[in-house]
């Protein structure tokens, strides 16, 4: 049965866009799936469709109809997942390198959601489309570590509000090349496509999402830095981007600048999602997951050290 949704703009909201109001009452959802659904005629003011676009009034009735989920036409794949924690409803991942969290178009298998998939049966998450079950957020690649999945849309809905409220917890280790000047800082710049070139993101100086990044150095080895990041916003490639934006890619990390020459096991950027914690959607306790580094980005760090050593 199709979902409608019936949603009344406040005071408060008045003069926003649709997208971004609907966005903003139904975290579960993204912005560019609300847009999706107004282009297809599924958001209506008075039973008229509007754009997503369309500058809202205090007072009006939003309608928004969300059609059924698709049957998914991805198949579970046996995987040894390494589980950081798990509940009746959600599961904490350890992503290993080189897997991608969910699947594309003309790209079904070897993903996380094929793995969980096998693991969890039909216990998954479905606001988030036909390929993406479970999924509430998502790592790049060649990054790996800590990874939240919903096993339901309940969990889906407290999880997407507390990563929109800024209220989860993400630290991230990394490598970056070169010498940081300051022991701890804070990058900020809003993150967007490039201009230049549509499949990277970069630093922008008008429109794109406003993102936020600190970091703190835990280890300098003269041409590389050891470093903490703590996420105060998720955007795409955020810590590649905000690192790169200064001068200080990460090692491997040759789309955004950063050589993997001499670290031929530095396959991507050098990037590990730590730790993650946030509210427990049933029963509001904190949980916080630490994954451990991987073998990989050990091993690096230890040529590093001693490297320094000998000097």
């Amino acid at each position: 049965m199709t979902d409608i949704r019936v949603l009344t703009v406040g005071e408060n909201e008045a003069g926003l866009r649709t997208d971004r109001f609907l966005a903003e009452k139904l975290p579960e959802f993204s912005r560019s799936y609300l847009q999706d659904l107004a282009a297809e005629g599924r958001i209506r003011i008075l039973e008229k469709p509007v754009k997503s676009s369309r500058k809202l009034a205090a007072g009006e009735t939003v309608e928004i109809e969300i059609p059924d989920m698709e049957v998914p036409e991805i198949l579970p794949e046996k995987m040894d997942l390494d589980i950081l924690y798990e509940d009746a409803d959600v599961l904490v991942v350890n992503k290993p390198k080189g897997m991608t969290v969910h699947p594309a178009p003309g790209h079904s298998t070897g993903t996380l959601v094929n793995g969980i998939m096998d693991y969890c049966g039909s216990g998954l998450s479905g606001i988030n489309g036909v390929l993406r079950p479970g999924i509430v957020h998502r790592i790049d690649k060649d990054t790996t570590g800590s990874l939240v999945i919903c096993k339901n849309d309940a969990a889906h809905r407290s999880i997407a509000q507390q990563l929109q409220d800024h209220t989860v917890t993400r630290r991230y280790r990394g490598i970056v090349t070169g010498n940081l000047k300051d022991d701890s800082g804070t990058i900020t710049g809003n993150i967007g496509r490039s201009t230049r070139d549509r499949k990277k993101m970069a630093v922008v100086r008008e429109g794109g999402k406003r993102a936020v990044t600190h970091y703190r150095v835990l280890e300098r080895f003269g041409n590389y830095t050891y470093c903490e990041f703590r996420l105060e916003t998720g955007r795409t490639h955020q810590i590649r981007v905000h690192m790169a934006s200064i001068g200080h890619p990460l090692l491997g990390d040759e789309v955004y600048g950063g050589s993997r020459k001499g670290f031929p096991e530095a396959e991507g950027q050098t990037l590990h999602a730590m730790v993650i914690g946030f509210r427990h959607p049933s029963d509001g306790r904190y949980i916080e997951c630490t994954a451990p580094l991987p073998a990989y980005f050990e091993e690096i760090l230890n040529r590093l050290r001693n490297e320094r050593e000998r000097r």
